[in-house]
């Protein structure tokens, strides 16, 4: 499905019957990503993928303001305006789960049940933000200079990604083949707009979730298993889960055992 929402044409794919589920895909990612999980989410619910901004089929505008976190999250209220959904469960990964975690404080009342994966609200200290603007702007800068080829070979390098070297040939080759398809105008001002230095920090809007949470982790990366015990320390109803032998992208990585994890807690009312 193409729709038009604040002058950008997105891209949104549709699965299964059942109550709205809005999934949203990390940097360089696209709505493509949870296609594998149809057959057992679709059994409970509508899956609504969408490519962010500056992904996938969606468009890549050259304006970068047009790309902050706050303008995307008003995005999908637009979208869940217009197919006239007044609540909706949300599963965000990475740059798509601090995407959810900004709708979530902007507009509270229209999330039922909220599952993130691999992500934070955000960065309190003033020159942490400083130093990561400064180096989303130096991958920005790389992805204009280099091109996609070099970048997302830098992008596959990075440590955080290390466990995804132990996965089949045939599906990294898949994640790489996706990765490239993305448009770098997009990649670039995605890096710009709606980094984790320029996004606001949502901390403190945490305590004030009444909805349940979920926060997965791969036990593999520490950093994010200690932001989501931090997170679910200050969520009023949050389970944390963090994941044996498993690195940042789990619903890669451990495919089946998130697709349970999940299910389970969107079914269990």
């Amino acid at each position: 499905m193409k729709t038009m929402i604040n002058g950008v044409r997105y891209n949104v794919e549709q699965c299964g019957d059942g109550f709205p589920l809005v999934l949203l895909h990390g940097f360089t990612g696209a709505a493509s990503a949870w296609k594998p999980f149809c057959p057992i989410w679709g059994q409970h619910s509508t899956m609504l993928m969408v490519d962010l901004i500056g992904h996938g089929e969606t468009e890549s505008p050259g304006d970068m303001v047009r790309y902050g976190i706050m303008k995307a999250a008003n995005d999908m209220k637009e979208l869940l305006d217009r197919l006239e959904i007044e609540k909706t469960d949300m599963l965000g990964y990475s740059m798509g789960g601090r995407t959810a975690i900004t709708f979530a404080s902007m507009y509270p009342e229209r999330i039922r049940k909220l599952v993130l994966e691999s992500t934070t609200p955000g960065l309190e200290n003033p020159e942490e933000r400083e130093n990561r603007v400064q180096q989303d702007q130096r991958l920005a800068m790389k992805i204009e200079t280099e091109g996609m080829a070099r970048f997302i070979d830098f992008w596959e390098s990075i440590p955080l990604f290390r466990s995804q070297l132990n996965l089949p040939n045939n599906i990294r080759e898949q994640i790489r083949s996706q990765r490239l398809r993305n448009n770098p105008v997009g990649l670039a001002n995605s890096l710009r707009g709606m980094g984790t230095g320029v996004q606001p920090s949502w901390w403190d809007k945490l305590s004030t979730f009444d909805f349940e949470s979920l926060l997965i982790t791969g036990e593999l990366d520490d950093k994010f298993c200690r932001i989501a015990a931090d997170m679910a320390s200050k969520l009023p109803q949050a389970k944390h889960l963090s994941i044996n032998d498993c690195g940042y992208a789990i619903h890669v990585e451990e495919r089946e055992k998130f697709g349970t994890i999940v299910s389970e807690f969107l079914s269990n009312t």
